[in-house]
């Protein structure tokens, strides 16, 4: 188990954690002396933060894995599925707007799926990674909302409501993107060209590459999804 695969799983193990945090009723609602929603936002922070370090260390070490490709688009998955699901609970969010987050996600993964079983994989694109950051912001700013009343709490609201509403049009028009270029690798309108391995720090927009080699075409992809 390498330190990238290590971060992958501990970005996991935070997982239940936020949600008790977020979710349980605590004596004054402080958490080890924080404000709950702070607590939580600290937690998503940090597990955030090794969403990129993983990845990092990764290309950086040239320890690009499978159990890596595998882990860590489903740690992301986990984590931002469980904080929207939260704020749901508590009201910061729309139930309606989580349900079609979570089934853009199932979908693209659904997709992912059926080009790996045709010797393709899909690497993120540049839409979904702007998704990821906005996804982010607006579930730490409604984190920190939750704690704050006046006009800074206020402010706090708008921003993580104007961020989700971002996030929602880049999740369907990513996913859209998603569905034309593999469609067109299916159909013969394009090919699927190869990503060089020496590029591997540098994610294509949107690219599929075949497998042939397996381990090879897996290397050469970037770790996010």
């Amino acid at each position: 188990m390498n330190l990238p695969n290590s971060l992958t799983l501990a970005r996991i193990v935070l997982v239940p954690l936020l949600v008790v945090v977020l979710l349980t009723s605590f004596q004054g609602h402080l958490v080890l002396g924080l404000p709950k929603g702070m607590a939580a936002a600290l937690i998503f922070g940090v597990a955030s933060l090794t969403d990129w370090l993983d990845g990092y260390l990764a290309r950086r070490r040239k320890q690009i894995t499978v159990l890596g490709q595998l882990l860590d688009p489903i740690a992301d998955k986990l984590l931002t599925t469980a904080a929207f699901v939260s704020l749901v609970q508590l009201d910061m969010v729309q139930a309606w707007i989580v349900a079609v987050v979570i089934g853009r996600e199932l979908a693209v993964t659904g997709l992912r799926g059926v080009a790996q079983t045709r010797g393709l994989i899909m690497p993120a694109s540049g839409l979904g990674k702007l998704k990821m950051v906005t996804q982010v912001v607006a579930i730490l700013a409604l984190m920190l909302a939750s704690d704050l009343s006046g006009e800074p709490g206020r402010l706090l609201r708008y921003l993580g409501t104007a961020a989700v509403w971002v996030m929602v049009g880049l999740a369907l028009w990513s996913a859209v993107e998603y569905y034309q270029t593999f469609a067109a690798v299916i159909s013969g309108r394009t090919t699927a060209p190869v990503e060089p391995a020496a590029s591997a720090e540098a994610a294509p927009v949107v690219k599929l590459a075949p497998a042939a080699t397996t381990s090879g075409a897996l290397a050469a992809s970037p770790r996010r999804s």
